[in-house]
């Protein structure tokens, strides 16, 4: 099960989640209570190790100003939500840089469309609402063979039981791992880490 923590914001919540044997770690260059700035990320790219990805995330910027902040910052991978086309896929792709392309449970099923980004995520219909919701609905959208990532009300305690009943390949958080609004819990990342590990075995 491939576990990408989102949200991160201090050296101590990206050591826990790469200790943890998180496989991606993902920064939030956009307006956000966990917003951090290009030059915050190039101070805690050191401590993400070869091998785990270090995303940065945009909500609806335009994917060139998306690859632009993420260069600044010293990233290789764009997580882009908001409505996107096979344009925007291929302006990060010049930029050599790779994608993690997210929609909504209620995002029209072209936007479910293997577009070529390198992974799929699929958030909540209402995104950051941190509310749990029929993650066994996302199979009728044909996703089989596809890397993608299940988001959206995931915590330590359901984070099993809904990549099992999404057929999940992945699995994202970020409220859900939190102390408050914005403040990682060091120990429910971990825990979030351990149990959905333990689900993809």
């Amino acid at each position: 099960m491939f576990v990408k923590v989102c949200g991160l914001s201090t050296p101590e919540s990206v050591r826990e989640a790469v200790d943890a044997g998180a496989d991606a770690v993902g920064f939030v260059l956009t307006s956000s209570p966990r917003e951090v700035s290009p030059d915050q990320v190039r101070i805690l790219l050191p401590l993400v190790p070869e091998g785990v990805h270090a995303v940065g995330v945009f909500r609806h910027e335009d994917a060139a100003d998306a690859v632009a902040t993420a260069r600044a910052a010293g990233l290789e991978w764009v997580q882009l939500h908001g409505h996107r086309t096979a344009e925007d896929v291929t302006t990060v792709h010049d930029a050599g840089m790779r994608l993690i392309r997210a929609v909504t449970m209620g995002a029209s099923q072209d936007e479910f469309a293997d577009m070529g980004e390198e992974i799929f995520l699929i958030d909540a219909a209402i995104p950051g609402s941190g509310e749990a919701w029929d993650y066994a609905s996302v199979r009728a959208k044909g996703l089989d063979g596809r890397e993608w990532l299940l988001a959206g009300g995931l915590e330590p305690g359901n984070v099993a039981f809904a990549a099992t009943a999404a057929g999940a390949w992945g699995v994202d958080v970020s409220s859900g791992v939190e102390a408050s609004r914005g403040v990682k819990d060091l120990a429910k990342i971990r825990a979030f880490v351990q149990a959905a590990k333990a689900a993809g075995l």
